[in-house]
């Protein structure tokens, strides 16, 4: 799972980060999760997973969700 903490969702990245069965990748902006996610999911075949906050957070994404739906790579966002 790649993601950037912040706003409403701290609360859940929290959670995740006591999880020691799951591997978050945190990065430095919104868009280099989604693309990072992206190129898991390319190299793997595996769904990539991204975690952002919601209002600008989830707005700097959508580059990465358009070029992974108009290649049909599995993508989920969550924000």
């Amino acid at each position: 799972m790649f993601g950037y903490p912040g706003g409403v969702i701290l609360n859940i990245f929290d959670l995740l980060y006591d999880d020691k069965d799951l591997k978050l990748i945190l990065t430095r902006h919104e868009q280099g999760a989604v693309h990072a996610a992206d190129g898991y999911a390319r190299a793997t075949g595996k769904p990539g997973v991204v975690l952002v906050t919601s209002g600008p957070g989830a707005t700097n994404t959508v580059t990465g969700i358009a070029t992974a739906s108009m290649d049909s790579v599995p993508l989920v966002v969550i924000t």
